[in-house]
């Protein structure tokens, strides 16, 4: 089943959404990046991460889901979707990986439907075992609570963060007629996870491999290596998915498939080249981080992120550029980009 405009105007009717901001106005207005072919839907219930509704012929599923502030209407989404599907059970959760911004509303969601199974990677399981992880999230949690909706009392929890069944690379979950294939995609983390959905082809890729912010930027938020990163785009990639929703914005045009790609290799090495060229000029550390925010940070990220997130995430990927650029720069050579 393939949707079109109607049907997205009925499905969008259904749940309470965020509204549209600038950062994600990058195709045509005709491009509905949440206009999914088979059954599946956005429940996202805020800013963030987002939260994606698959129903199975036999069992439901939700890949991520999304930030702890907005928790509660994330579930209100979830259980509005079911009831106009005939519905009432949640089965599965996918977590991409183990980051505040699309796992904090788990608690909640675990809350609304206790039966409902959690899958992620092996080093996500490990994460989450941690209490120190655990007390980041509830003060990212709670950052972005005061953030994004500072009138609410809601507490913010972490009881329920883990993982209930360990995925390595290339299992499959059946879900009926359908099946959810899980790939390693190492890079922004070592526990992320990409997501295909078949028969629909629909391919839900983690942050990785990029995050669209313009038809010609591709942001690049590899914060443990670019290698992997690299290496996670290629084997994604190799899938030749149909469809590929992306973290942070969601489907891109099917004819832009293959230029995301070649955009966001190209930009893998054009920061590497950017960092070295800074290095070669002697810039410091925290020179380096000025003149990248300066060139990268915009207002219009802040709905999604805060600044302060932003700051942290672009020292880790100044500290990687900066320990890679020799193998990167190998590479860009040795495939002639």
């Amino acid at each position: 089943m393939t949707t079109d405009g109607k049907n997205n105007e009925k499905r969008s009717s259904v749940v309470s959404v965020p509204d549209d901001i600038s950062l994600f106005q990058v195709f045509d207005e005709d491009h509905d990046r949440f206009a999914f072919p088979g059954p599946v839907y956005r429940v996202t219930g805020g800013h963030g991460g987002e939260a994606i509704l698959i129903a199975g012929s036999q069992r439901t599923a939700l890949i991520d889901c999304g930030m702890a502030y907005c928790g509660e209407t994330t579930v209100g989404n979830i259980i509005r979707r079911l009831s106009a599907l005939g519905r009432d059970r949640l089965d599965c959760v996918f977590l991409s990986h183990s980051h505040y911004d699309h796992i904090g509303a788990l608690p909640d969601i675990r809350k609304a439907f206790p039966k409902a199974e959690v899958y992620g990677s092996a080093h996500c399981a490990k994460i989450l075992e941690r209490p120190g992880a655990h007390s980041l999230m509830k003060e990212l949690g709670q950052n972005a609570l005061e953030l994004y909706d500072p009138a609410s009392d809601k507490e913010i929890t972490t009881e329920g963060l883990k993982v209930d069944h360990v995925l390595s690379d290339g299992d499959s979950v059946p879900l009926g007629n359908e099946t959810v294939r899980a790939f390693e995609t190492k890079g922004h983390t070592d526990c992320s996870m990409s997501y295909l959905l078949e028969p629909e082809s629909i391919l839900f890729t983690s942050e990785s491999t990029g995050i669209i912010e313009s038809r010609e930027y591709v942001h690049t938020p590899c914060l443990k290596s670019f290698v992997q990163g690299l290496a996670s785009m290629e084997k994604c990639r190799s899938l030749n998915p149909k469809h590929i929703c992306l973290p942070h914005f969601g489907l891109i045009p099917q004819d832009f498939n293959q230029r995301y790609w070649d955009m966001f290799r190209a930009e893998c090495h054009a920061k590497a080249s950017y960092v070295a060229e800074m290095k070669a000029r002697g810039m410091g550390e925290e020179e380096m981080l000025a003149n990248y925010t300066d060139k990268y940070w915009t207002e219009a990220k802040a709905m999604e992120q805060p600044k302060e997130a932003f700051l942290i995430n672009s020292r880790h990927i100044l500290g990687v550029l900066l320990k890679e650029l020799d193998e990167l720069n190998s590479q860009e050579k040795r495939n002639g980009f």
